[in-house]
């Protein structure tokens, strides 16, 4: 019982490892989601005072705050930032390593 388990390096990006679909849009999905539920928590907000300031149900806010974001587009996570008085900047650049497609990061200020 003396085997080695072999390591891989990880890309930073977990969706990837995984080998999922679209894993850079689920990652920036879920760091949006991430700042969302940081200002919700740090505003002491309940998920239903969450809900009525973003226009959404309840459950919906559960389901944010549980990292189930399939029926989120980043489009929607945009508009419930603006909703929670943040603004949104993208920024648009050629990629540093020509040869690969370019990603998309989310970096919250």
């Amino acid at each position: 019982m003396n085997e080695e388990t072999p390591i891989t390096q990880a890309t930073g990006n977990v969706f990837a490892d995984l080998g999922l679909a679209d894993a850079d849009e689920a990652l920036a999905k879920a760091g949006i989601a991430a700042r969302i539920c940081e200002v919700i928590a740090a505003r002491k907000l309940s998920q239903a005072q969450a809900a009525a300031l973003l226009g959404v149900d309840q459950p919906k806010i559960s389901a944010l705050i549980r990292g189930r974001l399939e029926g989120f587009s980043t489009d929607r996570l945009f508009r419930f930032l603006n909703a929670l008085g943040l603004d949104v900047e993208i920024v648009i650049k050629p990629t540093c390593q020509e040869a690969k497609p370019g990603k998309i990061r989310v970096v919250a200020a």
